[in-house]
């Protein structure tokens, strides 16, 4: 992570299923927003890696890649996303860990933990939120700041914020067929 980068209050986390949609999300991101770049199975992910890459950097977004500090180090991203334990690589980099109870929060060694599912999300459609009261209590016992992602959007975020909430996360709401505005999705509430 370049020391002049904050760590950024709104994050897209991608995915296959995004498609096309892909390049749509990245030109919605507002400058200083977050991206973790996931897309585990595709078949060229280090190419198009480097496309995202591209236009991160033109945009100035920060980059994270969901893999070990090593490979985010290799790949050039400004961070790693996962439960690794380092948090040193060759050089500085930004980390960001998933947690999903109370415990995992509170162990996340990281810059920053997503805490996932607060709401019913088309990417796990078998899990239950946790709501924003459970929420809340979680991201209370953090040490680090907490990114409240699942079926997120920027007015789920204005209530969470008030229960601790650094920022938030999501993919559906950066595409198109969702059904708020790009203003209603991507404001962040400043603090």
């Amino acid at each position: 992570m370049r020391s002049r980068q904050p760590l950024p209050r709104l994050w897209l986390m991608t995915d296959e299923r995004m498609g096309e949609g892909l390049w749509e999300a990245l030109g919605r991101l507002p400058r200083g927003s977050g991206v973790i770049f996931r897309h585990y199975g595709a078949g060229e992910r280090r190419a198009l890696f480097e496309r995202v890459r591209k236009i991160v950097r033109k945009r100035h977004l920060v980059l994270i890649l969901a893999g070990t500090p090593r490979e985010a180090a290799a790949w050039r991203a400004d961070g790693a996303h996962g439960r690794s334990r380092h948090l040193r690589a060759s050089r500085p980099l930004m980390r960001t860990a998933p947690a999903h109870d109370p415990r995992e929060v509170a162990a996340a060694r990281a810059h920053a933990t997503l805490l996932s599912p607060v709401f019913a999300t088309r990417s796990h459609p078998a899990a239950k939120g946790l709501g924003a009261v459970r929420f809340g209590l979680w991201a209370r016992g953090a040490r680090v700041p907490v990114i409240a992602l699942g079926g997120m959007n920027g007015h789920a975020f204005r209530r969470l914020a008030q229960l601790g909430a650094y920022g938030w996360a999501g993919i559906d709401a950066f595409m198109m067929s969702n059904r708020l505005s790009p203003d209603q999705n991507l404001k962040v509430v400043p603090r």
